[in-house]
């Protein structure tokens, strides 16, 4: 197989939409977090669906999912900015 099919696979098992929001580096980072936990979870989700993963597994494997989107959430958004310069008054 070569590079440009491994991509091509890559990009359809783990599709990326493109970030629209207020960029930053924080919430770009989150974004990407944000849409690999989407992806996880609809993947169990149809494993579960589909007979091949317990519910209690799906629900635990979705419940540490989530607690990792959650720690990833606290460390990136909600941690305090350092403070803009003041600027000198204008004469």
């Amino acid at each position: 197989m070569t590079d440009n099919n491994e991509e091509n696979i890559d990009q359809f098992l783990y599709p990326r939409a493109r970030f629209r929001g207020e960029f930053s580096p924080e919430h770009l980072a989150f974004d990407a977090n944000l849409q690999e936990f989407a992806q996880r979870v609809s993947l169990i989700c149809g494993l579960e669906t589909g007979g091949k993963v317990p519910p209690e597994d799906a629900y635990h494997q979705i419940k540490q999912l989530w607690k990792e989107l959650k720690k990833s959430k606290d460390s990136l958004l909600t941690e305090p900015k350092p403070p803009k310069p003041e600027l000198p008054p204008e004469e």
